[in-house]
């Protein structure tokens, strides 16, 4: 099947082949095509150029007369399995409670995981699909969703069983993260080396046997597991052959990312508290740096130091974390505003940031991420609007008119 769009404003984020991600001052270029055209054959990326070159349309067509057209986004970092939210917890903050706080009381994490092992594996479907569709609306292409929100051998494994549900079910890309290491539950609470040996003895095995795993990751940080746990676990699940993904440096300069690089992770996420010591090790691997200014807004945290991991010559990439707690959101074109707004990037940067790095942050950049023949047809068509600047520039409004994915045009309103 062939589908022509023509007429279009912009079309942009267009990589050669072979291009995996884009660091330090590159990011700050995109390379554009105005006034073009972009075919799709049978749900790739065929061909493209500039309307003076267009010669004949055959198959679907969609003008796209002053619109942009981009590759959708990679969000790399999710929970959207939950059971309930916790709004309660939000106001608890307002009335001048932390998040650590929140978790010592049983809140947190912990109370995610209470409510999650009494639900029901097809509620937990039905409600995670409905934050699929709605991710799908928002221009997200390809989605990491991460387990965690069990802490106990059976929910876990629950959990990782209705992501691979999400990926049989839906159009859109996903990879699948065991997050057992997501907090100590509270039936180990004084006996966390304990609940390490549960992770590493019983649950590993099962989800192996299952293969209901892509990658592996810890909550590596201040209040959470130390590097020793993180250590152990991940020397596991090099058995196994899982790439770790790691959430380091939230709440505290806590070795997570040096962890993870020491332990090729595909990416460290979150990384608030990031300095030039840990730049260096970064600029040394092929770890890919992964912000998540949804996290720090919601939770008042400080801002994470895109501009100087940027200036220093690294990649970054831009990830949702929505989950009931922290993040209660996953619009990717909400999280390049605040890319830009708060983290003080450029509208290129977060681009880049939102689409190639953030797939190589989940593994598949060779086939999504970037308009490049070959690749995987998942495409945003915006309204119109008078270029790519004004995706973030606009905030508050819904840019999204229609989007495609696999080179089918998805219903999504």
């Amino acid at each position: 099947m062939r589908l022509t769009i023509k007429n279009i404003r912009q079309l942009i984020q267009i990589l050669e082949p072979g291009v995996k991600r884009v660091a330090g001052h590159d990011m700050s270029r995109l390379n554009v095509l105005e006034n073009a055209w972009l075919a799709v054959e049978d749900g790739l990326i065929s061909d493209f150029g500039p309307m003076n070159s267009f010669t004949a349309e055959s198959g679907s067509v969609i003008d796209a007369t002053g619109r942009v057209v981009m590759p959708s986004f990679c969000d790399s970092h999710t929970h959207l399995v939950y059971a309930c939210s916790r709004e309660q917890e939000f106001v608890d903050r307002l009335r001048g409670l932390s998040y650590e706080e929140i978790a010592r009381r049983g809140g947190g994490i912990n109370n995610s995981a209470s409510k999650l092992r009494k639900a029901s594996e097809d509620d937990l479907y039905q409600e995670a699909l409905s934050r699929i569709n709605e991710i799908i609306s928002q221009g997200t292409g390809a989605v990491e969703i991460k387990s965690g929100y069990g802490l106990d051998t059976q929910s876990e494994l629950k959990m990782l069983r209705v992501i691979r549900r999400l990926k049989e079910t839906s159009p859109i890309t996903i990879r699948s993260t065991f997050l057992g290491a997501h907090a100590v539950p509270l039936e180990f609470l004084g006996n966390q080396d304990g609940y390490v040996d549960l992770i590493i003895n019983d649950m590993m095995p099962k989800i192996a046997r299952s293969g209901l795993a892509d990658f592996v990751d810890v909550f590596c940080d201040r209040g959470f597991f130390t590097t020793d746990n993180t250590q152990r676990i991940l020397e596991a699940a090099a058995v196994y052959g899982w790439r770790p993904k790691i959430h380091a440096n939230e709440m505290d300069f806590s070795g997570g990312i040096e962890t993870g690089v020491r332990f090729n992770a595909l990416s460290v996420d979150h990384l608030e508290y990031t300095g030039e010591d840990q730049i260096r090790v970064l600029l040394g691997s092929t770890t890919m740096p992964t912000l998540l200014p949804g996290a720090a807004l919601f939770l008042g945290l400080i801002w994470p130091p895109a501009r100087k991991m940027i200036e220093s010559g690294l990649p970054v990439a831009l990830a949702s974390d929505f989950n009931p707690g922290s993040s209660p959101m996953g619009n990717m074109m909400q999280i390049i505003s605040l890319g830009c707004m708060c983290l003080k990037m450029l509208p290129e940067e977060v681009i880049h940031a939102g689409t190639i790095n953030s797939a190589y942050a989940m593994g598949v950049e060779n086939e999504l991420g970037s308009i490049t023949p070959g690749k995987k047809a998942n495409l945003i068509i915006t309204k119109p609007v008078p270029g790519y600047s004004f995706l973030p520039y606009a905030f508050g409004s819904d840019h999204i008119e229609q989007v495609i994915l696999n080179g089918q045009i998805v219903e999504t309103k």
